[in-house]
């Protein structure tokens, strides 16, 4: 079976390639879009507390922040009440800024990507927005999928729970 999606299967999915650092929507009526996203500094990897974002099948488990302002700022999936600034960034420059809208995402494969040290859910890996001030292309995030906030947007208002997201390295 190949990891490349189908064109003729009707099925929303999301293939996000590691390499080229692109992120591919491909929906059921035929829709077909790629954007730019940086992914982890750390390159591939599963394991809890690698920094590294994990690679094989998942699905959207669950989406977060329909509704909110673009550049709303998350903690712990909850909305903070503040919106990204430049200003704001420069007050606290170590945070790392979820924003926008979080496309949380849980690993199928039990020992790869499920389950134990592995496991994608627990270790909180999202597809999110980011300051536009971060550079896409190329991978320096802890671990999650990074997008460009209207981006983000963009793809989370076609997602359900439970669309297919296959996470792949060359």
């Amino acid at each position: 079976m190949s990891d490349q999606p189908d064109s003729h299967d009707p099925r929303p999915r999301v293939v996000i390639d590691l390499e080229h650092q692109t992120l591919d929507w491909f929906g059921a009526d035929g829709d077909h879009q790629r954007w730019p996203v940086s992914t982890a500094l750390n390159g591939p990897g599963e394991n809890d507390g690698s920094g590294c974002t994990p690679r094989g099948r998942h699905y959207v488990r669950a989406l977060i922040g329909q509704g909110q302002p673009e550049g709303t700022v998350f903690v712990a999936r909850r909305p903070t009440g503040e919106t990204w600034t430049p200003e704001l960034s420069r007050q606290q420059p170590q945070r790392d800024w979820i924003l926008s809208r979080i496309v949380w995402l849980c690993g199928l494969e039990k020992g790869v990507n499920r389950g134990g040290q592995v496991d994608t859910f627990r270790r909180f890996i999202y597809i999110h927005g980011t300051p536009d001030t971060e550079p896409m292309g190329e991978p320096l995030s802890h671990g999650c999928i990074r997008m460009r906030n209207r981006d983000v947007i963009t793809l989370f208002d076609r997602m359900e729970p439970g669309v297919p997201v296959m996470i792949q390295s060359r």
